[in-house]
């Protein structure tokens, strides 16, 4: 297992190390800490114990945990896309979390870095990254870590609890509420 031990200028040091399984839980709740549906409500709709486990399962090479003192302290989670009949690999950097008193040590680049790097070694020739159009502080950490093209997309919900089918639904089949 290969293990990075960073110093920033302006904090303590860390590692960054490749997921293990005992980091499941600690990452789960960290990202349970930072990816809440008051602030994001469709950008984090995705979060749960069931994403961590399943990047763990399927893409362990390119999930990524910082600690300090053998605490997680951030997390990258990503993986390789592979298109049918085409030359291009793409690494997509899915998840990306650190504690928010941590906020600008150089976790998060440090994370982002190493993903970058695994990315390259497995044959990416692109990485992409998507939030929420108004997230500006993840918009300028990804431009600060040469991202550009920007490219908006609208994604839509609908509150199925308001919409008299399902209200319907649920008056006559109470065992399902």
């Amino acid at each position: 297992m290969t293990t990075h031990t960073l110093h920033h200028p302006d904090s303590e040091e860390f590692d960054v190390r490749p997921m293990e399984i005992g980091d499941l839980a600690p990452v789960f709740y960290l990202g349970e800490r930072l990816f809440t549906a008051d602030k994001w409500p469709a950008l984090y709709r995705t979060w749960d114990e069931f994403e961590v486990v399943t990047f763990y399962a399927s893409d362990t090479d390119t999930c990524f945990v910082a600690t300090r003192n053998e605490k997680v302290i951030g997390f990258a989670l990503g993986n390789i896309i592979e298109k049918e009949n085409s030359a291009w690999r793409y690494g997509y950097c899915v998840w990306l979390g650190v504690d928010p008193n941590l906020e600008r040590s150089g976790v998060g680049s440090a994370l982002f870095t190493t993903m970058r790097d695994k990315f390259i070694e497995l044959g990416a020739r692109m990485i992409l990254v998507d939030t929420d159009a108004n997230n500006e502080p993840a918009i300028n950490f990804f431009k600060k870590h040469g991202f550009d093209h920007e490219n908006k997309h609208v994604y839509l919900s609908m509150n199925l609890t308001h919409c008299p089918e399902y209200q319907q639904y649920r008056k006559t089949h109470p065992e399902k509420n």
